[in-house]
């Protein structure tokens, strides 16, 4: 739910932007958000996601143009924040550590997450995921473009609304580009908030569905019956992250995202290697998955949140850098907690395979086979699409 509700305050920013502060805007588009996923299911973000890109493209393209006719160009920009503020510019020596880290343990946890295989698994086919993967460092560059726009707000020392530093970029727009120019992005960064929370949404209520209500309380549920628990629980998620907006402070979903970056990792060792290889025993995964999290929940409560001065605002879960002073290092260098207790999760899940190999504890069944692994439409599998419409689907059986 703060994940999702990290969507929403890119929103809400927009709409303080426009003139509608408050949490009735918000509660608004929360409407909007939930009847279309109610309705649709998957189908509607797919759909409205072509619309996002365009819109996405068309404001980074207008932002270039923009500063190209700016007094001196991207240049100026850099210069006058250089002079003005250097810190802002570049990381210090002891923060690129982290920095560093952080970036490898955010790409190896980035399709960890339920939304992102949500994506997967509705996807057409093979191909359809293979050009999108093509295309998502394209997309990636387009953002990191975007980002650099931080600096440019700096330069033309656009002020937060209302000190909210979440409205930098849409003050921007507002103040650089013509009206109706702002309104696209406007609609860009509206429409960009919109389609993750929803594809979030549903990847939490079909994990619930399948995993939880299907598995446990209703086995022999029908598909129309998880259709609509998903739906109940996509609108429940929905509502949590609006009242963590409007109840909590906005921070709390930020640090609430870092710890979450460092917890999915942990699923990385069963995830990637059972995609390759069956060595690693599943027990010695469980010891590792069980040693990574309490590990990476232990480094999370030794990091305390800075404030601007230096002094400690929060004593524990205060970011994901974790200090290397803590062992003992007289250094400030810190590194990502998840990349630690990812370390700690591998090494407890090769030492423990070897020592049940060498005991001969049995790995249990491998029940897949080669065409799970080939699997395409033509096969007959089911699409997470027509298990969230609540279509049945018929399945060789090979592949149930």
């Amino acid at each position: 739910m703060p994940y999702l509700a990290l969507q929403l305050v890119g929103l809400e920013a927009v709409l303080k932007v426009m003139g509608l502060p408050g949490g009735w805007p918000l509660a608004a588009a929360f409407v909007v958000l939930a009847l279309f996923t109610f309705r649709s299911g998957l189908r509607a973000p797919a759909l409205i996601s072509i619309v996002k890109d365009v819109l996405v493209l068309w404001t980074v393209l207008a932002a270039v143009i923009v500063i190209a006719m700016m007094d001196g160009g991207i240049r100026q920009v850099f210069h006058t924040v250089a002079a003005a503020a250097p810190s802002r510019m570049l990381l210090s020596p002891d923060a690129q550590l982290s920095y560093v880290t952080l970036v490898i343990g955010s790409a190896l946890g980035l399709f960890l997450y339920p939304h992102a295989l949500t994506g997967v698994l509705a996807a057409r086919n093979r191909l359809t995921v293979k050009r999108n993967l093509a295309a998502l460092p394209v997309y990636t560059l387009v953002l990191g473009i975007l980002a650099l726009l931080g600096f440019v707000a700096v330069a033309a020392g656009v002020k937060p609304v209302g000190g909210d530093r979440n409205t930098v970029i849409p003050a921007l727009f507002d103040t650089m580009f013509p009206s109706w120019c702002a309104g696209l992005a406007f609609a860009a960064i509206g429409i960009g908030a919109l389609v993750p929370a929803a594809i979030m949404s549903i990847a939490a209520a079909n994990l619930f569905t399948r995993s939880i209500y299907r598995e446990y309380l209703r086995p022999n549920a029908s598909a129309a019956e998880e259709t609509l628990v998903s739906k109940l629980a996509s609108l429940t998620v929905k509502l949590g992250a609006v009242l963590v907006i409007l109840l909590l402070n906005p921070q709390f979903s930020i640090d609430l995202q870092l710890i979450s970056g460092v917890v999915i990792l942990q699923t990385l060792p069963a995830v990637a290697t059972g995609l390759y290889s069956a060595w690693l025993h599943r027990w010695a995964l469980a010891a590792g998955l069980a040693t990574g999290l309490a590990s990476g929940l232990l480094l999370l409560y030794q990091i305390p949140q800075l404030g601007p001065d230096g002094r400690t605002v929060r004593p524990h879960f205060g970011g994901s850098a974790w200090p290397l002073a803590h062992l003992g290092l007289h250094t400030r260098y810190a590194v990502y907690a998840g990349v630690l207790a990812l370390a700690v999760n591998a090494a407890v899940a090769v030492a423990g395979t070897l020592v049940l190999r060498g005991l001969r504890v049995p790995g249990g069944v491998d029940h897949t086979a080669v065409e799970d692994y080939l699997a395409d439409e033509a096969d007959g599998i089911d699409r997470l699409a027509e298990l969230v419409d609540g279509q049945p689907a018929h399945r060789p059986a090979h592949l149930r």
